[in-house]
This record gives structure tokens, C-alpha cells and sequence, in this order.
């Protein structure tokens, strides 16, 4: 058990609320300044005491009650100061704070006979005096206090997650069903069968992983490949259209995809599929059914076509591989060497040598009660590593272990190693992770996304010099680093772009969010929306018919902060929008949309709006507004009203609306068209001295009308060139130049991300990038002509993580990168404009060049290569873990382009970290056009 933490997440929003008020002329208000002060008072002690008993090991029912009282007293408080302050300015801070508060004066007299309020205010003070009293005669004071003590990060524990660090006890199991999935069957016939491995095993084993590890060894030896996940409530539909959009298709293929029925989906799958080689990964299947629909999509084609399936169901597994050439891997438990591995890496960094003799003793305890389950060593030891390295911390962690997974390796057992980690947690990051069950099993959740919507909440506090946005990444990284969460999508600068709920955790915190009434369901089982202690304050809805949406109607939903619907087509069946107090929404029917003063956060991506509803303009909280992907081709002039807003995204490159210079708190912009908008819009962007990251898009209509705003967008680039401009992307679907960046004075000293999609291409280095962009991490730029100088002037660049060339031509024929060249860079992509006829080039890296270079997409002119024996260097990159290299075989024979195949394998086996290298013939025609026949199949793996 542990004591409710979600009443965290709402005190410390609302005393900080309080806090404002009394700092603002809002608090010099006759009367109104006792009352706010008396209520922050009594609430600053209930804090304190939440935050006590959160420590609590184990809370009786009289701490768990007592905090559910002030849990709901809070989400009260708020409400009515929130309808307080905006019935006192009517919705409108326009005009100044003198304005406002002389308004104020005139409507106090009459404030509550007009709206209730008073009488509210006065109930909640004797709430408040209540609470306070049942705690002194439940005595909690004395309570027994054996607490946790939550930890800090450890340093040594850094935010740039390496997944692979977790990959303990798995290369023998992968490599032998590597050999399997590659092997083909003697046979007196030519038939080549598809053959199905189903890996089954308890939750928590390491299914995923070895499944994952298995199809990165070989994705390479077909001609497609696709890994998809199932939750236990599988959508057919959504499956076979995640198929499809992770396999290459012809132009129209998915035209209308959107309005296609099941039957549809899968007959176009296996159109699509027929006649390829196909890999896919279908990651925890829960039932047969569910498995007979998928497999249907999925043709016999006698092409050497392989299936892996995960689940955690014996009779699943047996149901997936009913025919003799398929296979059924049962995973094991790691042993106790690879336990040992596994747990003192995570805490150490390295072996069992570097663990104290004093506890290895008690590791060894705590190991025997983890069964050699990956997921509960890693839950533990990732605790373990933020303690003191002292043994009677880890005799109190073993002790709070219990038994559960030494007896029985249960999902309650499993519940209780997850609980104890969850249970560590400092209460902001509590708060945090429980806000996480809002998305479904599997769900990628974007990182971006989920800071704005922690900060929007009220979740995340300036502190020690950092902006919310900062600490709120912090808290992401945190929970990173604690394995609460998986990395998804790891960037160039090492950092994750999202994650991911492990699927046993996420039931761990639904069961929490429910117990604590912090965020009600539909559509996940949790229907019975009376079974609550208190109003629903967030909705996640999953999934909701008319039946659901009766239940629904029934229940007073104007105290929801945030609404959360994760499919459009749900939003018929949703009460009226003026229904709700709080909204996230997305894809729903925006009338009323005023009512809801408080809304900070709005996203309606990827819905089919047409136009914005005028209501929004009177948001005047609003901070985030994202309309990406949308049908909405201009946004109305009052948009700059909504003075709050940090974060403006739009999709179909819109128009900058007149004033949005007044616009000062912005620091996100994305998708608007610079030709589209008037020359005072562009010369205004120069004034929004808080902008960090710009996105924009330039299409040339006429040379005069070009010119014009090219100087004016300089002049706005110069003057953000003092502030604090972090990344700046221009679009363009013609060949718009971009030599008027050449005369940008003064740089932006803090830029670290630069890049360019478009059809220009600079006719040399343009001066002002290197080595003037110090803190340039991220560069993507068109050149005309590369040269081993360009490389040069790159090369010294530092600061670089990331650098995409594409380019027409070479001033050689060759291209050498240099030792000690890019001594940090990790990602490295040479591309070659096919569209305008340009020619390939040979690359080769010397011995000590690119130390660190992780990923490598590169060219490779055969014809050239073979006077140097077709060596690339890859055996000079040390750090290289995946590589792409495209074979240009113009003027050079077939024999050739195979020897050239052959010696770049060979570099990659020499290579001690035996990179995964995909080979492709010229202009990646290994789909369609390359011949089905394995010996001449061309795209190949190592």
C-alpha cells in the first residue's frame, strides 16, 4: 500500500495560485487579503502534512482519508479562486491591471449575490476548519512514521539513456533464433516456406527485447519489415494500418485509408505483401482470435517470409505455430550470472567486482527475489542505484520486497517489485508518472507533447533557476533514468524524443489513478464511474458508445480539468462542450469552447476542423495551441489577443497574423508561410524576444514581392539574433534561395539546431555557419558541391552531433574524411540529389576520423571504389552501430557491385562492435525492381 500521492499534484498548483493573488493588487482588495491569507495558511500545513505521510511506508486507512478529504478540498479551492478571479475581470485583462482591478472595486458589492460565490467561499472555510479537526482527533501526528526517503538522481546516472545497456543474457538465445529464421528447410521442392517463431513467456521476461534484437539482426534480408504491438483490446483496423505505414507502397495506395473497413484493410495487406519477402514483428498477442484475424492479412507467398509473434499465453503460442516448419521459443529466466550482470551494471556501471563485499551478500537476497526477471532487476536495481551505498539501505529495501516473486512468479508478484519503485518516488514525479495512465497500452508518448501538458496542468514549478520547461524535462529524463518509463526514438543528441508505459506498470498506475481519484476511465474496463470519492476531475476516454456515453450523462462533469479522447470517432457520443469545466481536446465539436477560461492547453491534431471557432479568442489562459495536421488553412486576427500563448503549431503554412509582436511570450512557432504574410507580420517576428525555436516556410511567387520580404525576414532574424533563438527550420517546395542568410548579423549565439527542406542548394559554404555557430549540435543543409575543405571547416566544428549533407555533386570524384575530423559527431548523412542527375561519390574514412559516429547513411561509387580496393573504413569507426550505404553501380560491372558488397561486409566483421549495415543498389530499388532470387537480392545485413 501507499498513502494517496495525487494530492500532491493539486496543493502545490493551488497554493502557488494563492501565492499570486496576494502578490498582485488582487490582494490589497478590502477583505480580500484575509481571506486568501488565512486559506493559504491552513492549506500550507495541510501540504506539509501530505507531503509527511507520502513518505509513509505503510498509511493506515485514517492517513489515506484524511488525504482523500484534503484532496478534494483542493480541486474545490481552486475551482471557485479560479471562477473568483474570472468573474472579477470578466474574462478580459485588456486595458492593464489598473483597469482591471478598478472594474474589480465596482463589482465586489455585488460579486456574490451575482454569482455565489461568497457562499461558496464560506463553505469551503468550513471544510477547511473540518478537515483540520479530524486530523487532530485522528491523531495523525503520532503516527508511526517509518518512512522512505526519497532519492535524488545520482549524477553517475546520466539523462542520455543507452537502451542496449540493458541487454544482459540475450545474445545467445538471439543469435541461435537468428540461425533459425534464416535457415531454409531442405526440400526436395523449390517451395520456400513462411515460418512463424512465437516467443511466449511471463510479463516482465524480456519477450519484446529478444523479439526486437532478433528482427534488427535480419531485418536486412528482406524486402520489407514491420513490428507492431497489440494491446488486450486489439483493433484490427489500427493494426493493419500500422503495417501498412511502416512498409514501402506505390503513390495512392493509401488513398482514403481512413474510410477502409476491416475486410478492406486486409485485403489491401495482402496486395500490398504478396509479392515481397516480408518480416513482421506482432508484439504481445493476448488472445487466438486476435491472432487468426492478424495472421489473415498476412499472405503465403512461399517467398521466405518470417512472422514473429510475442505472448504471454501458451496455448497463444501453440495457436500461432500450428504447422511443422514453425517454432515455439519458451523464455527463461536469466541466470544467476546474468542477474548479477544485469543488477550491478545498472548500479555500478560495470560487474559484480565493483560491488562492496559487505553487500553482496544482501544482493544476492534481493536477486533470489527477483526470479531473474529482467524487468524486476532493472525496477530494483535502477531504485538502488539513487541510495546510499550503505547495507542497511538495501536490507530495507529487501525487506520491502517481500516474497511475492521467490514463491510465485505472479502478476502480483511483479505489482510488488513495480510498487516499490513507484512508491520511491519524490511526489512531484509521482504526480508525473501517474499522469501517464491517461494513454493506452503501447501508446508512444511524445516527450514534447507530455512536458506541455505536465506544465498545463500545474504539475511543474520554476525552481534554482530553471524555467518550467526545464524542470519538466528534468522530471522526463527522471523517470528515464528510474526505468519507470522506456526510451522511444533516441536522437542525435543521445537524448529520448518519447516513451513508452511498460504494459505491467501501466496497470500498476491505473490502479493507482483510480484509487486516488486522480484520473477516470472509459473504454479501459473502468466503466463504473460511480465507484469514485469525488467528482471526476480528468477524463481519458479510450473508447465510448452510446451506452458509455448514457452512464456519462449521468455524472456532473463540469469539475473535469482535462479531457483527454484518443479516438475522433468517439467525440459523437461526448456530453455538449459547455458541459465542461477543463478540456485537452482533441477532435470535438467547439461550441461553448469560452466557457472554459482556464484552458492552457489545446490540441486538435490530426482532426478534420476547417476553420477555428471565435470562442477560442476569449482563452486568454491558453499557453499551447496545436492545429497540426488539420484542415484549418487561417487563423483569425483576434489570435494575437491570446498574449499567454508559448507555443503556436500550426500544419498547413498559414498566413502570420498582423500583431503578433504583442505576441512577446512565445516561444515555439511552426508552419507559417512567410510569402503568404504581409511585410509588417514578418518585420514583427523580431520583436518576440522569447522565442526559442522557429519553423517557416519560403515559396517564391515573384522575384519583386520575394525581395521585399527576404530583407525584412533578415531584419527579424538579426534582431533575434540577441535573444536566446535555439533552432531555425525554413521549408520550401520550390528553390527558393537562401543567400540573404549570408548577411545574418549578429548570430545567434545559443542556435543548435539549423535546418533546410527545400530545392535550393547554397553554391558553397555559406560563411556564416561554421565556425561562427559555436553551439551548432544539428545541421541539415544543401550544398551545390562538397569539398574535403567543407569537410575540413565541419570537421572542427565541435559542438556537432548531427550533420545531413545532400548535395549535387563533388569536386572529385572522392571524398576522404580526415583523422581526428568530427571528433563528437554521432550521426552522419551523405545523400546524393538523384532528382537533379547527380553522381554518387566514394567516401572513405581514415583511422582515428568521426570517433564517436554512432549512425552512418552514406554513397558509394563502385566504379571509383574499386582503385581502392572498395575499402569504405568503416573498421575506423569504432562507435558505428548502424550503417546505410547505397551502391552506385553506374560503370561498373555486377561482379563488382558484389565485391564492393562483400568488402564492406568484411569491414563490419572486423569491426569489434559489429555495426548492423544495410547495403542497397543504386537509388534503393530493392522493393520492386530487384530480382527475387536470393542470390541476386542486393539489399543485404551483416
Amino acid at each position: 500500500m501507499e498513502v494517496v500521492s495525487a494530492a500532491h499534484g493539486v496543493l502545490g498548483p493551488l497554493v502557488g495560485k494563492l501565492t499570486s493573488l496576494l502578490a498582485n493588487e488582487c490582494g490589497r482588495l478590502k477583505g480580500v487579503r484575509r481571506e486568501i491569507r488565512s486559506l493559504r495558511s491552513e492549506l500550507m500545513s495541510m501540504q506539509a502534512a501530505v507531503q509527511k505521510y507520502t513518505k509513509l511506508q505503510d498509511p493506515d486507512d485514517q492517513v489515506k482519508t484524511w488525504i482523500l478529504l484534503v484532496r478534494e478540498l483542493a480541486y474545490d479551492t481552486e475551482d471557485v479562486i479560479d471562477k473568483f478571479v474570472h468573474h472579477l475581470g470578466n474574462g478580459s485583462h485588456h486595458g492593464g491591471f489598473k483597469e482591471f482591478f478598478r472594474k474589480t472595486a465596482r463589482r465586489l458589492k455585488t460579486l456574490g449575490s451575482r454569482h455565489g460565490i461568497a457562499n461558496q467561499i464560506d463553505d469551503l472555510k468550513a471544510r477547511v476548519k473540518e478537515v483540520k479537526d479530524l486530523k487532530s482527533s485522528y491523531k495523525l501526528d503520532d503516527t508511526a512514521c517509518i518512512t522512505f526517503e526519497h532519492s535524488i538522481v545520482d549524477p553517475r546516472l546520466s539523462a542520455l539513456f543507452i537502451e542496449e545497456e540493458h541487454l544482459v543474457g540475450i545474445d545467445g538465445p538471439r543469435d541461435d533464433l537468428v540461425n533459425w529464421m534464416l535457415k531454409e528447410e531442405s526440400s526436395s521442392t523449390t517451395t520456400k516456406y513462411r515460418k512463424v517463431l512465437s516467443i511466449v513467456g511471463f510479463g516482465g521476461l524480456g519477450k519484446t527485447t529478444l523479439a526486437r534484437e532478433v528482427y534488427r539482426k535480419i531485418q536486412g534480408h528482406f524486402h520489407c519489415w514491420a513490428f507492431i504491438s497489440i494491446s488486450q483490446k486489439s483493433n484490427v483496423k489500427k493494426i493493419m494500418k500500422d503495417v501498412i505505414s511502416q512498409v514501402p507502397c506505390k503513390e495512392g495506395f493509401t488513398k482514403d485509408i481512413d474510410t477502409w473497413d476491416e475486410k478492406q484493410f486486409i485485403a489491401k495487406l495482402r496486395e500490398l505483401l504478396q509479392d515481397k519477402r516480408y518480416l513482421i514483428v506482432v508484439d504481445d498477442i493476448w488472445s487466438i482470435s486476435a491472432w487468426e484475424t492478424i495472421k489473415s492479412a498476412f499472405p503465403e507467398n512461399n517467398l521466405s517470409s518470417r512472422i514473429i509473434a510475442t505472448t504471454r499465453i501458451v496455448d497463444v503460442a501453440r495457436s500461432c505455430c500450428q504447422h511443422g516448419n514453425n517454432r515455439i521459443y519458451e523464455m527463461e529466466a536469466l541466470s544467476d550470472l546474468h542477474s548479477e550482470r544485469l543488477f550491478f551494471k545498472r548500479i555500478f556501471g560495470s560487474n559484480k567486482d565493483c560491488c562492496p563485499d559487505a553487500l553482496k551478500e544482501v544482493s544476492n537476497k534481493i536477486l533470489k527475489k527477483c526470479g531473474g526477471l529482467p524487468l524486476a532487476i532493472i525496477s530494483i536495481s535502477s531504485l538502488l542505484a539513487n541510495r546510499p551505498v550503505v547495507k542497511d539501505e538495501w536490507e530495507r529495501v529487501t525487506r520491502s520486497i517481500g516474497s511475492a516473486l521467490d514463491k510465485n512468479r505472479s502478476s502480483e508478484g511483479m505489482n510488488s517489485i513495480l510498487s516499490l519503485s513507484y512508491n520511491d518516488l519524490p511526489p512531484n514525479l509521482k504526480t508525473c508518472m501517474l499522469y501517464l495512465s491517461i494513454f493506452p497500452e503501447d501508446y508512444v508518448i511524445d516527450r514534447d507533447i507530455l512536458v506541455r501538458r505536465w506544465i498545463a496542468e500545474g504539475f511543474i514549478t520554476e525552481g534554482h533557476g530553471h524555467s518550467k520547461q526545464e524542470v519538466a524535462e528534468n522530471h522526463f529524463y527522471e523517470l528515464i533514468n528510474k526505468s519507470m518509463v522506456q526510451p522511444v526514438e533516441i536522437g542525435y543528441d543521445g537524448k529520448a524524443r518519447a516513451c513508452q508505459v511498460h504494459d505491467m506498470m501501466l496497470e500498476l498506475i491505473i490502479s493507482k489513478s483510480v484509487e486516488d481519484n486522480f484520473i477516470t476511465f472509459m473504454g479501459h474496463g473502468q466503466t463504473d464511474l460511480t465507484n469514485r470519492h469525488g467528482f471526476i476531475r480528468r477524463l481519458s476516454v479510450h473508447y465510448i458508445d452510446q451506452d458509455l456515453a448514457s452512464v456519462l450523462a449521468n455524472e456532473d462533469v463540469s469539475h473535469i480539468r482535462s479531457l483527454t479522447v484518443l479516438e475522433s470517432a468517439c467525440s459523437k457520443h461526448l456530453p455538449s462542450i459547455a458541459e465542461f469545466g477543463y478540456q485537452n481536446l482533441r477532435g470535438y465539436d467547439m461550441n461553448g469552447i469560452d466557457k472554459l477560461f482556464q484552458l492552457k492547453y489545446l490540441s486538435l491534431r490530426g482532426t478534420d476542423m476547417l476553420k477555428l471557432p471565435t470562442g477560442i479568442l476569449r482563452l486568454h489562459g491558453l499557453e499551447t495551441l496545436d492545429l497540426r495536421s488539420t484542415l484549418i488553412d487561417e487563423l483569425p486576427s483576434g489570435i494575437v489577443q491570446l498574449i499567454k500563448l508559448q507555443h503556436l503549431l500550426i500544419g498547413a503554412y498559414m498566413k502570420i497574423p498582423n500583431g503578433i509582436g504583442n505576441m512577446r511570450n512565445l516561444r515555439v512557432i511552426s508552419g507559417f508561410d512567410v510569402l503568404k504574410s504581409s511585410l509588417s507580420a514578418v518585420e514583427e517576428l523580431g520583436n518576440l524576444t522569447a522565442l526559442e525555436e522557429l519553423h517557416l516556410r519560403l515559396y517564391r511567387r515573384g522575384s519583386e514581392e520575394y525581395k521585399s520580404h527576404e530583407e525584412i525576414l533578415l531584419s527579424s532574424l538579426c534582431k533575434l539574433g540577441r535573444c536566446q533563438l535555439r533552432s531555425l527550420s525554413i521549408d520550401s517546395a520550390d528553390s527558393t534561395p537562401l543567400q540573404f542568410l549570408d548577411s545574418w548579423s549578429p548570430l545567434p549565439s545559443s542556435l543548435q539546431r539549423f535546418r533546410m527542406s527545400t530545392s535550393y542548394y547554397y553554391p558553397k559554404m555559406p560563411k556564416w555557419i561554421a565556425p561562427k555557430l559555436t553551439s551548432l549540435a544539428y545541421l541539415d543543409i544543401n550544398l551545390f558541391e562538397i569539398t574535403e575543405e567543407d569537410l575540413r571547416v565541419l570537421g572542427d566544428m565541435h559542438a556537432l552531433l548531427a550533420l545531413v549533407l545532400t548535395f549535387k555533386g563533388v569536386q572529385n570524384d572522392k571524398l576522404i574524411v580526415r583523422g581526428h575530423a568530427f571528433p563528437y559527431l554521432k550521426e552522419f548523412c551523405l545523400i546524393v540529389s538523384h532528382r537533379f542527375g547527380a553522381r554518387a561519390t566514394y567516401l572513405k574514412f581514415e583511422e582515428r576520423a568521426m570517433p564517436k559516429l554512432e549512425k552512418l547513411v552514406a554513397p558509394f561509387l563502385v566504379s571509383v571504389a574499386k582503385a581502392y580496393e572498395f575499402k569504405l573504413g568503416i573498421n575506423h569507426l569504432p562507435c558505428l552501430n548502424h550503417a546505410e550505404i547505397n551502391l552506385d553501380n553506374k560503370d561498373a560491372t555486377s561482379s563488382e557491385s558484389k565485391a564492393a558488397a562483400a568488402a564492406i561486409r568484411n569491414e563490419a566483421n572486423a569491426d569489434p562492435n559489429h555495426p548492423m549495415v544495410l547495403i542497397f543498389n543504386e537509388m534503393k530499388k530493392d522493393v520492386e525492381e530487384i530480382d527475387r532470387d536470393e542470390e541476386e537480392f542486393k539489399e543485404e545485413k551483416v
